[in-house]
């Protein structure tokens, strides 16, 4: 029969991992890359995936790793096929992207939905500093994109 104390030693157990929850890991797609059903090369090919692409890291197996996009699907993708530079896209139907990080700063340009943007800076009081691939740069509300 378990003591008092291994009842505490295995509420704790279950209760402290929350509190050191790891940060989502993101990356973005190296070059246009096949996503698979399966870590092999045997598996079913879903569909083939843009460059630049944001993607999030799930689970990294033997030179696979299962990978979450914007839309929620879960696939498989070759680890080669991705790099740490990050990028958001924009999830907003249209996003403003301002020359400074104020809700009333100058507009730097526009964006739509699914457009990729590189991310210069960590997101700091909910602005996202990012470039546009034409150079132009400017700031975005964390809630207008994915990727962070």
């Amino acid at each position: 029969m378990a003591s008092p104390l291994s009842h505490i030693l295995l509420a704790a157990a279950l209760v402290v991992p929350a509190g050191f929850a790891q940060a989502i890991d993101y990356r973005s797609v190296a070059q246009p890359s096949i996503l698979f059903d399966t870590p092999s090369d045997k598996g079913k090919p879903l569909f083939i995936i843009a460059p630049g692409t944001p993607v999030e890291v799930v689970v990294v197996l033997e030179g696979w790793i299962k990978v979450r996009d914007a839309g929620g699907a879960l696939t498989w993708i070759k680890g080669d096929a991705l790099k740490a530079q990050r990028t958001l896209m924009i999830s907003a139907p249209n996003a403003v992207i301002r020359k400074s990080p104020e809700a009333g700063a100058p507009v730097a340009f526009e964006a739509v939905k699914d457009v990729v943007l590189e991310l210069v800076a960590p997101p700091a009081a909910g602005w996202a500093q990012v470039r546009h691939a034409d150079g132009a740069t400017g700031y975005v509300r964390v809630t207008e994109v994915w990727g962070l």
